[in-house]
């Protein structure tokens, strides 16, 4: 049972931060060009997985595929967010 909520924990924890980074890629970072570069979702999310590392090194019942599974929320979401800016109507 308590692995069922970590799991679920896990899960709302990856879902949310892909939501919040492409919505902040979205409004935030319309006007800067190296979000638009297709290496940038893959540093944004590596970034985010090594951040992410000792926070979940401290915590008892989750483990690296947390900070693994939440690099690539990050990645997902920073790579949808500026296609998004692409497909808008200028301003």
């Amino acid at each position: 049972m308590l692995e069922l909520i970590v799991f679920a924990s896990a899960g709302v924890v990856v879902v949310a931060s892909h939501f919040k980074i492409r919505q902040y890629t979205r409004t935030k970072l319309r006007f800067v060009d190296v979000v638009q570069n297709p290496v940038a979702p893959v540093i944004a999310g590596a970034a985010a997985a090594v951040v992410a590392a000792p926070v979940v090194w401290l915590l008892p019942f989750v483990g690296a595929g947390t900070a693994i599974l939440f690099g690539i929320g990050i990645g997902s979401g920073v790579a949808l967010g500026a296609k998004d800016v692409k497909r808008l109507p200028g301003e």
